[in-house]
C-alpha cells in the first residue's frame, strides 16, 4: 500500500488498485483504467458500458514512481503498456489524470476505448436514492444550468449488481459545451462525502455511471467507438494519450468549487498583458452588431476612453466588404474593409491608442464562408474537414484543417498581419458552428479526426501566442458553447454567454464561478440594452428610459467575472456615465482579490426564474457578494452563520441615493430591498 495526496493505492500479487479516494473507499477489486481492442474480447453483458474491457482486467502492476507531486504507474498486458499519471498540487485538495497506451505487440492494433480514469466504489445498490448527481446544462443564453437528481431518479434503481442501466453523457462534436458542461458533482447522502470531475476535452467527450459487483462506478474520457464515432489505430510502438481529466474533493458545495477553483487556476492559460485582468469594451453587443465602421469607432471611443476602459474591441465585421448580415458566407480572408475603414483598419486602432486604450479585433480562424471564392481558390481539398470525400458545410461555412500546414502557414500569417499591420493588441478567437462527429480525412474514424484537427488547432494557438506575448487572446465559441479547461487551459479569457437581456443574465453570472474561475469568465455588461432590435436610439430616449437600475443591475453583473463593456453609452448623460465609471473603477478594485478568491454562493445554484441570486467570492476576511433581486422579493435573508458576518456594506453604487435595507441577525443577512428589479455588490467583513 502507498498514498499520493488523497489517494491511497493497494497492489496484490501483480494487480493495482485505486483503494481510497479522500475518505472515499473506492478498492472493490477493480481498478482504474479500461482499455477495449478490437477483436478482443468483452468479457461482459453490460451492452454499451465501458467497463470490463478486454485490456482492463488483464493488466498488471509494473513498477509506480512519485515525484514532485506527480504520480506515474506503469501496467500491461501482452498487448499494450498503460501509463497513468496523477497530477496534485499543495494549494488544493484536486487531482488531475492522463493515461498513455502503448502497443507493445508484434502487429498493428486498433483500440475502441480508452479511459482516462475509472474509479469504482462511489456508493452502493442500497444507496441509490441517496447518491445525488448535479448536471450541468448548456444552450445558446442559457449557460451553466445545474440540475440535481438522485442516481435512482436518473434510472440506476436498486435490482441485480450489474445491469445495462447507466447515467452517462456524450458531447458529439466540435462544440464540447453545448448541451453540458464536461462537470458533474457527486454528493453521497448516506456518508456526506463529495466529488466533482470535469474532462478537458475541446471536442467530444463521455462520461457514464453504473454498477458492477453491486457498486457504482465512475468512468470519464474523451469519445469511444459507440459514443463519438472514435476509434484509433495504433502501430507497433505507437502511443495513445487520453484527454485529461480532473477531480476534487470537498465536504459541501462552497468547499467543492472552492478547491475546484484552485485546481483550475494551475491550469489556466495565462498571460502577461491579462495579468491585472484589465476592463474591456467590445462594440458587438447593443451596438454595432456585425457592423463596424471607422466612423462609429470614432463616436464610441472618445466616451469609453473617458469612463477607464483598457481595452477596445472591434468585433466582427471589419474585414473585406461583405454587407450587414450576410457577412459569414464571405469570411476567410481576414483583410481590411476598405469600405468601413477606408484609411485602413490602422488608422482605427491608432486612434483607439490614441485615446489610452489597446484595440482588439475580432476572427474566427477555424473556419472560410462557402461562398469565400477566393479562400475557397487558395486552400487545397485537403485542407478541410470532410467525410465521404465532401467538405463538411453547417451555417454556410466550411471547416479548416489544422493538420495540414498550409492552413497553418495562413493562419499565422493573418494573426501577423492583424497584429503587425492592423494593430491589435487583443484578438477575439470565435467559433460559430459545429462541425458534428468529426472528419475521416486522414483518419481511421471521424471520431479520430476530430480529435486530432482539434488539438492541432489548440497547438497552433499556443504557437501564436508564443510568437505575439504582448497579445491577449479570447476564445468565444457563439458564447459559451466551447467553455472548457482543455480550451481555457490555452486562452486567459473565456466569453460565457451572448446572452443579450440584462434581466436574465444573473442566471448565467450567479453560476457560472462553478465551470470558470473569475480570472477568465467574461460577462457581457450593456447598460443602454435594449429588446427591440432595429429600433433607432437618440439621447433623449436613452435618458428618459434606461434607468439608473438598469445601469448598476447591469454592472454587478460583470463585476464577478471579467468586463465586457458594450452598447451607445455615448448617448448616456453626465450622471448616468458616472454610474459607469464607478463600476468600473470598482471593478478594477477588486482585481487583485479575484485572483484569490473562492467561489461562494450561499444560495447553491440558481435557475432561470428564481426571485433572488447571489453569488461571491470569499476571501480570508471579505466575501464580496453580488445580489440580484429579479421577481419582486424585496425581502431577503441570506444565510451566512457558517462565515461568522461581522459588518455589511453596499461597495457599488456608494451614493446614499441608492441605498437599500441592510442588517446582520443571527448570522442571516437580511437585505431591503426599494425597487422589483435591483442589484447591488456588498462587502461582508468575516469574524
Amino acid at each position: 500500500m502507498f498514498q499520493f495526496k488523497d489517494l491511497t493505492f493497494e497492489i496484490s500479487d501483480d494487480k493495482i488498485y485505486l483503494a481510497r479516494v479522500g475518505n472515499i473507499a473506492v478498492s472493490d477489486g477493480n481498478g482504474f483504467c479500461e482499455v477495449q481492442i478490437a477483436g478482443e474480447n468483452k468479457n461482459s453483458h453490460l451492452g454499451v458500458k465501458m467497463i470490463n474491457s478486454s485490456e482492463g482486467g488483464r493488466l498488471k502492476y509494473v513498477s509506480h514512481e512519485i515525484t514532485d507531486g506527480k504520480l506515474e504507474i506503469l501496467q500491461k498486458s501482452e498487448l499494450v503498456e498503460v501509463t497513468t499519471r496523477f497530477v496534485s498540487h499543495t494549494d488544493s485538495n484536486a487531482f488531475q489524470v492522463t493515461s498513455e497506451v502503448k502497443n507493445i505487440s508484434h502487429e498493428s492494433i486498433v483500440l475502441e476505448e480508452v479511459s482516462s480514469f475509472v474509479m469504482f466504489g462511489i456508493g452502493s445498490l442500497n444507496t441509490a436514492d441517496k447518491i445525488k448527481l448535479t448536471r450541468f446544462f448548456q444552450s445558446h443564453h442559457t449557460e451553466c444550468q445545474p440540475e440535481t437528481h438522485t442516481l435512482s431518479e436518473l434510472g440506476l434503481i436498486r435490482g441485480v449488481a450489474m445491469n445495462q442501466a447507466r447515467v452517462a453523457f456524450c458531447n458529439v462534436g466540435s462544440w464540447s459545451t453545448k448541451e453540458a458542461l464536461p462537470q458533474c458533482i457527486i454528493h453521497d447522502g448516506s456518508s456526506g462525502e463529495s466529488l466533482m470531475f470535469q474532462i478537458e476535452s475541446n471536442n467530444s467527450w463521455y462520461y457514464e455511471i453504473g454498477s458492477k459487483k453491486g457498486k457504482y462506478y465512475l468512468y470519464l474520457g474523451g469519445a469511444n467507438a459507440t459514443h463519438g464515432g472514435w476509434s484509433k489505430k495504433l502501430g507497433c510502438g505507437e502511443v495513445y494519450k487520453t484527454v485529461p481529466i480532473s477531480i476534487a474533493l470537498g465536504n459541501d458545495l462552497n468547499s467543492l468549487l472552492g478547491e475546484m477553483t484552485k485546481h483550475r487556476r494551475h491550469l489556466a492559460g495565462k498571460c502577461l498583458p491579462d495579468e491585472n485582468l484589465p476592463s474591456i469594451f467590445n462594440e458587438y453587443m447593443h451596438l454595432s452588431w456585425d457592423n463596424p465602421t471607422a466612423e462609429n469607432t470614432k463616436k464610441y471611443a472618445p466616451t469609453v476612453a473617458d469612463l477607464g476602459i483598457q481595452y477596445y474591441v472591434i468585433d466582427c465585421g471589419w474585414h473585406n466588404e461583405e454587407n450587414g448580415n450576410i457577412i459569414y458566407p464571405y469570411v476567410g480572408q481576414w483583410m481590411q474593409s476598405n469600405k468601413r475603414f477606408p484609411d485602413g483598419v490602422r488608422a482605427t486602432t491608432d486612434y483607439i491608442r490614441s485615446l489610452g486604450m489597446k484595440a482588439g479585433l475580432w476572427i474566427e480562424p477555424e473556419i472560410i464562408g462557402f461562398k469565400c471564392a477566393d479562400m475557397i481558390d487558395y486552400y487545397d481539398d485537403d485542407c478541410f474537414l470532410q467525410r465521404h470525400g465532401k467538405r463538411i458545410c453547417t451555417m454556410n461555412r466550411y471547416f479548416l484543417d489544422y493538420r495540414h500546414p498550409k492552413v497553418i502557414d495562413y493562419m499565422t500569417e493573418t494573426i501577423r498581419r492583424m497584429v503587425e499591420n492592423y494593430g491589435a493588441d487583443y484578438i477575439k478567437m470565435d467559433f460559430n458552428e459545429d462541425c458534428g462527429i468529426g472528419t475521416d480525412l486522414r483518419a481511421l474514424t471521424p471520431g479520430e479526426g476530430l480529435e486530432s484537427h482539434a488539438r492541432a488547432y489548440l497547438a497552433w494557438v499556443d504557437s501564436v501566442r508564443k510568437r505575439f506575448p504582448q497579445v491577449l487572446f479570447e476564445t468565444c465559441s457563439s458564447g459559451g458553447m466551447r467553455m472548457d479547461y482543455g480550451t481555457l487551459s490555452h486562452f486567459s479569457i473565456v466569453s460565457t454567454s451572448d446572452q443579450t437581456s440584462y434581466l436574465r443574465y444573473p442566471y448565467i453570472a450567479g453560476n457560472i464561478l462553478s465551470a470558470v474561475i473569475p480570472e477568465q469568465a467574461a460577462v457581457w455588461s450593456y447598460p443602454v440594452g435594449t429588446d427591440t432590435p432595429g429600433f433607432t436610439l437618440d439621447r433623449e430616449w436613452v435618458n428618459n428610459n434606461i434607468s439608473d437600475e438598469q445601469i448598476i443591475m447591469n454592472m454587478v453583473n460583470s463585476f464577478l467575472g471579467r468586463m465586457h463593456l458594450a452598447s451607445h453609452l455615448e448617448l448616456l448623460d453626465k450622471d448616468k456615465l458616472s454610474l459607469i465609471k464607478e463600476g468600473i473603477e470598482y471593478y478594477n478594485s477588486i482585481s487583485a482579490n479575484k485572483k484569490q478568491a473562492l467561489p461562494y454562493l450561499p444560495f447553491g445554484f440558481t435557475k432561470f426564474g428564481k426571485g433572488a441570486v447571489a453569488s461571491g467570492l470569499i476571501t480570508d476576511k471579505k466575501l464580496f457578494l453580488a445580489v440580484w433581486n429579479l421577481g419582486g422579493e424585496r425581502e431577503l435573508c441570506i444565510p451566512l452563520s457558517e462565515l461568522s458576518p461581522k459588518t455589511a456594506r453596499i461597495s457599488y453604487p456608494r451614493s446614499e441615493k441608492y441605498e437599500i435595507g441592510l442588517e446582520i441577525s443571527d448570522g442571516c443577512l437580511k437585505i431591503s430591498f426599494t425597487e422589483d428589479r435591483q442589484a447591488r455588490m456588498l462587502e461582508i467583513e468575516l469574524s
